[in-house]
Parts: C-alpha cells; sequence; structure tokens
C-alpha cells in the first residue's frame, strides 16, 4: 500500500511538472529567436549570455553571439524511463541524443535561423555518462546564484525523471554537479559531417 501510494504521488508530481514545462516551453519560445526540435532535442536559437568563454581550439564565445542552447525532450524521457527502466533507457537516450546531432548537422546547411549560430550548448549534471563521445567541451560554472539555482533544478528534474533519481541524488550528490557543454560550430560540422563514420551509426 505505502509503495503504491508513493509511485502515485510521484506519478502525480510527474504530471504536474510536464504541464509546468510545457507552460515554459512557450515562455522560453517568446524569449528566444526560435526554437527548433530534432528526435529527443530541442534547440533554442537565442544569444549568449555570461562571461566570454574560450573553447579548447581558442575560439571565443561572447555575450551576445548567437548559440543553439540544447534542451533533452523531458517528456520523452520519462517516457522511456517509465517503459524501459533506468539503465535501457539511458541507453536508449544515448542513441537518440547522437541521432538529433546528426539532424541538427543536416539542418545547419538549410535553416536560416542557425545560420549564425556560432557553438552549440547545453547545461547537464549527467555529463559523466549521458554526454561521453559527443565531442562536447566541458566546463565549469561560475560560483554564484545561477549555478546554486542550477544546481537545485537539476537535481530536483533527476528525482522526478530517473526511476531510481531519488536513491541516486542522495548518494551522489557531490558528483552531480552541473556542467556548460561546449562545441563550435566548426568542431559540431567537421564531427558530424555526412561522410563521418559517427553520422552512419544507429
Amino acid at each position: 500500500m505505502i509503495l503504491i501510494k508513493t509511485t502515485a504521488l510521484k506519478t502525480g508530481v510527474q504530471t504536474a511538472w510536464m504541464k509546468w514545462e510545457g507552460l515554459f516551453d512557450r515562455i522560453t519560445r517568446l524569449r528566444s529567436k526560435r526554437v527548433l526540435s530534432y528526435g529527443i532535442c530541442k534547440l533554442v536559437v537565442r544569444p549568449f549570455h555570461g562571461q566570454s568563454i574560450r573553447s579548447d581550439s581558442g575560439q571565443w564565445l561572447h555575450a551576445g553571439d548567437w548559440i543553439g542552447e540544447l534542451h533533452l525532450d523531458n517528456g520523452q524521457v520519462l517516457e522511456l524511463s517509465r517503459s524501459l527502466g533506468p539503465d535501457r533507457a539511458a541507453l536508449k537516450t544515448a542513441r537518440l541524443l547522437k541521432q538529433s546531432l546528426r539532424q541538427i548537422r543536416e539542418a545547419m546547411d538549410q535553416v536560416p535561423e542557425l545560420a549564425e549560430v556560432k557553438a552549440l550548448t547545453g547545461i547537464t549534471l549527467l555529463h559523466r555518462g549521458l554526454t561521453h563521445g559527443l565531442g562536447f567541451e566541458q566546463h565549469q560554472l561560475k560560483a554564484g546564484w545561477f549555478r546554486l539555482l542550477t544546481t537545485i533544478y537539476l537535481r530536483f528534474l533527476l528525482r522526478m525523471l530517473h526511476p531510481a533519481g531519488q536513491k541516486r541524488v542522495k548518494h551522489s550528490a557531490p558528483k552531480l554537479v552541473p556542467q556548460m557543454l561546449l562545441m563550435t560550430r566548426q568542431a559540431f560540422m567537421e564531427r558530424y559531417r555526412r561522410e563521418s563514420p559517427l553520422y552512419n551509426v544507429v
């Protein structure tokens, strides 16, 4: 009975959270140049805010430069977690993320709003696993209110969407520190070009 009540409560919270995300998505669309969907990813085209960042190749990203900010579609992630379980869902999400990046690579040559995008970025707690092998650099967020709020938000999201999220946050909190992911346009285009072996991975 306790298990049933706990499961029902978590499902209710997940449903409420996804409704909030729907509202937040509409607000994001109003505040961005465009929001595009590619498979399991949403790409928010907007100006970069914050301190300048130097990529590993030496290219700088400054405030005001156009970026493509990557967001996982949490609705799809939640459905995968419910239907496949945590381990299989994680593997499936990683494969779908690669497919989305290939789609974005193709769109870079076709979609006018992406012509001025200088880099792809994202913020995640799962930089140790989910993004492994995708080619992103990792940069620490500057200490301050933004990093604090981002940490709280992403840990809460992990608790809600991951079947074992509560346990994972409890036992691995020191490792669950948000990182900014960065890949310059040039690096992205070269890594995911059509003739690349990675492009043809299924």
